[in-house]
């Protein structure tokens, strides 16, 4: 399958999406609500390292639209998009400036993640007093995106050890 088929981006869209379905299936044993670990990040994090941001862009809107329509509803479509665009942001951002490595770029995604979904909710509800919550989310984004980015790192190097580069 050529990397630049439709199809392609199709297989890795469906991998985000599974692994997205697979952490639904199993919560985090945690009292905080809304926390989950995002291993659908571990496949978006590897395409924007392989292949670039506007692919990634696609794997994660098509996943985020996906789960919506099939697991979700309009209101986590909303906090999926608003979550996930502001990570991939700013994971990109730090990608392009090459002084991180992989796991920081995934900590600071899960941090950057839980950044976007608290301002939709704060949007939502139009009240301000929900960032209270920020300190909790920071932590969690940090846990989690330094599971993810781990995670992320040993894909990454089996791919490369493979012989495989964008």
């Amino acid at each position: 399958m050529n990397k630049k088929s439709p199809a392609f981006y199709g297989v890795l869209a469906s991998l985000a999406l599974i692994a997205s379905y697979v952490e639904s299936l199993v919560p985090l044993p945690v009292p905080v609500p809304g926390i989950r670990l995002g291993l659908a990040n571990a496949v978006v994090l590897a395409v924007l390292e392989l292949f670039g941001f506007r692919e990634a862009f696609l794997v994660s809107v098509v996943r985020i639209l996906l789960s919506g329509f099939l697991f979700g509803n309009l209101s986590s479509i909303f906090y999926s998009l608003g979550g996930g665009l502001l990570s991939l942001l700013l994971m990109n951002l730090l990608y392009k400036k090459g002084s991180f490595e992989t796991l920081g770029i995934s900590m600071a995604g899960g941090v950057a993640h839980n950044f976007g979904q608290l301002l939709v909710a704060s949007l939502a509800v139009q009240n301000l007093s929900l960032f209270y919550y920020f300190p909790v989310l920071l932590g969690a984004g940090v846990l989690t995106g330094a599971v993810i980015g781990i995670l992320d790192g040993e894909i990454l190097k089996r791919i490369r050890k493979r012989g495989y580069s964008a």
